[in-house]
């Protein structure tokens, strides 16, 4: 059974730092992608960044510069680093994975079977 668990996130003031982590479990192989997504009060989730199996990345535009995502295969770890924070990266972050083999991560949150529970992230003024 694949678990997904982040760990990590908080509260920062802008321009600030914060990484989260998720540690992944149940996966028989390393062919999957996983990606960050994140979702504020009345908005809907959007994806922040994700990864391949080759380490491959994508970033939405409005974290590409500031965010950078990484995963440990060694320990099935994701990390999402995120600097230079503001005030409207205010929101609940999740990791989610799905098995596409080798193929690009994909951004659509239908296309991801497995998520996490969420961690929180405030970035305050």
């Amino acid at each position: 059974q694949v678990q997904l668990a982040e760990s990590g996130g908080g509260s920062v003031q802008a321009g600030g730092s914060l990484s989260v982590s998720c540690a992944a479990s149940g996966f028989s192989d390393r062919t999957y992608s996983v990606g960050w997504f994140r979702q504020a009060p009345g908005q809907e989730r959007e994806n922040v960044a994700c990864i391949d199996a080759f380490s491959g990345t994508k970033y939405t535009d409005s974290v590409k510069g500031r965010f950078s995502i990484s995963r440990d295969n060694a320990k099935t770890t994701l990390y999402l680093q995120m600097n230079s924070l503001k005030p409207e990266d205010t929101a609940m972050y999740y990791c989610a994975a799905t098995n596409n083999g080798y193929f690009a991560c994909p951004s659509r949150t239908s296309d991801y079977k497995y998520w996490g529970q969420g961690t929180q992230v405030t970035v305050s003024s």
